[in-house]
């Protein structure tokens, strides 16, 4: 009877220093998530703006900066921009991952040097967007070495102005999206797939099938689960975009505000110190997020996955 008394003791008091352990989590999740989460709800239902040198409010307006985001019509405007320009680069992104990571994880291809290509795709996940943004500024300017050699080659007479036209300054976000993000994508599926058992890809060989059905009736069901995650994943740093258009059309989301985004749109709320417009667009930009990837999840997992 002694010995288990003492022996749940041990377990209350391993316990004990398992919540222990978790409180420094709590606290930082407290003090840098809950309490700005809180405040920004909080700001969202008031007036709180400069005017010249004059601060108007805080003045407690409910619902009314939602209504203004809503009517003025730039919310929707604005998530459209960054829809496309995600999905401009993400379309690329995963398809090209998904054959490198099939590539690299299929021993039947003795790739020589495999380490060396693995970081080398990698590598642009390390550069900053702020570096890339910068190297493309300079490399698609109109003196740049893109224009010379469209001119060098006689296809344009006068140097072709990239962020003027829509389609090119679109292409141009979705691109640099790409090469940033490729290589993390690919190490991702190539997890997945090396995870797969590999005595099912030796059952379908022996039953004869080719490369095609392996891939869709084998690799591709098994890897869904990795596959939802980068999906979303993505999808939630695609709402998020800010960096790249912002260095690359100086934050005006030029041609005509088609590259501006929802957090390039937050920050020049925030940059003229407008809380309450802020603070509401933060919590619209909140739910799109939460509803973007809810319709994600529910159309790439059946019902009975979850």
């Amino acid at each position: 009877m002694a010995a288990t008394r003492s022996k749940k003791s041990k377990v209350v008091s391993y316990t004990k220093w398992g919540y222990i352990f978790l409180i420094p989590f709590f606290l930082v999740y407290f003090a840098f998530q809950i309490i700005p989460l809180v405040s920004t709800i909080y700001n969202s239902f008031f007036e709180n703006y400069l005017s010249g040198l004059n601060q108007i409010g805080p003045n407690f307006v409910g619902l009314d900066n939602y209504v203004e985001l809503i009517k003025t019509g730039d919310l929707l405007k604005y998530t459209g921009n960054t829809l496309i320009m995600w999905i401009a680069g993400f379309i690329p992104q995963i398809l090209i991952s998904l054959l490198l990571a099939v590539w690299f994880a299929d021993t039947g291809c003795k790739l020589k040097g495999e380490g060396f290509f693995k970081t080398v795709i990698y590598m642009p996940n390390l550069i900053m967007a702020s570096a890339m943004a910068m190297l493309f500024f300079t490399v698609f300017s109109n003196i740049g070495p893109v224009n010379q050699m469209l001119k060098g080659m006689g296809i344009i007479d006068n140097p072709y102005v990239f962020l003027d036209h829509t389609k090119s300054a679109i292409a141009l976000v979705g691109t640099m999206n790409f090469l940033m993000w490729f290589g993390n994508t690919t190490i991702l599926l190539m997890a997945g797939i090396m995870g797969i058992d590999t005595s099912l890809f030796e059952a379908a060989q022996v039953d004869g099938a080719n490369g095609s059905q392996t891939f869709f009736s084998i690799t591709m069901p098994l890897l869904k689960p990795i596959f939802v995650y980068v999906l979303l994943t993505s999808l939630v740093g695609g709402i998020q975009m800010f960096d790249i258009p912002q260095i690359l059309t100086s934050g005006e989301g030029t041609p005509n505000r088609t590259t501006m985004t929802l957090i390039m749109y937050l920050n020049k709320h925030l940059f003229s110190k407008n809380y309450g417009m802020a603070g509401a667009l933060s919590v619209m930009l909140f739910i799109v997020t939460a509803i973007l990837s809810l319709i994600v999840y529910r159309v790439t997992v059946q019902p009975d996955e979850y």
